[in-house]
């Protein structure tokens, strides 16, 4: 299996081919690089490169998977939504050419990778070094976070009670705090609770 990983970004896209076909080596890097987009000056010609860009790595490397960093929530409204954005047409072009697409939050992924939610992108770079043997460090990690995404993806792929458990997992609508989602349920099972 061949998942193409990306890491959205509006000024530095990360991506990564990783290919996953043999099942006693560990998985190997076809690709791993970034789009640089801090020269185009227009919002929208920035998006519209990211679909050409994504659909042309499609084209070319024919990947069966895309695995893709989910948006964070950040205080700052405006770069959120243009992350999304770009997300969101990196998602299209995939869809475009009937790949299958997942989604991992970041804290995901470096929990998978690191085993700590809150690690940084360096951290991340070092373990994937030493778990995939690639000799430099990329001059933008946002390579390596692209390569962290398709990475987590092949855990879960090859990992059958992961996919068990992630089925089993309840989707959240909503953050409500734990006290909040009891108080719920509360009212919505009057006759469980006494």
């Amino acid at each position: 299996m061949l998942i193409l990983g990306i890491d959205p970004g509006t000024q530095i896209l990360g991506y990564s081919l990783l290919s996953t076909d043999e099942v006693s080596q560990p998985p190997q890097i076809v690709a791993m690089d970034v789009l640089y987009l801090k020269k185009i000056p227009e919002f929208n010609l920035r998006i519209r490169q990211i679909f050409l860009s994504t659909t042309r790595l499609i084209d070319s490397f024919h990947p069966d998977h895309l695995a893709i960093e989910a948006p964070f929530f950040g205080k700052n409204v405006q770069s959120m939504l243009k992350l999304g954005r770009a997300q969101g047409v990196a998602i299209a072009a995939a869809i475009s050419r009937d790949l299958s697409v997942t989604e991992y939050e970041p804290s995901v992924i470096k929990q998978h990778i690191t085993g700590n939610g809150n690690a940084s992108k360096q951290q991340v770079a070092a373990i994937l070094q030493s778990i995939l043997g690639f000799q430099q460090t990329p001059k933008y990690l946002d390579a390596t976070d692209a390569l962290a995404v398709a990475y987590t993806c092949h855990l879960h792929l090859s990992n059958p009670v992961a996919q068990i458990q992630q089925q089993l997992k309840p989707k959240r609508k909503n953050h409500k705090s734990t006290k909040q989602q009891w108080s719920d349920f509360i009212t919505q099972n009057p006759d469980i609770v006494n």
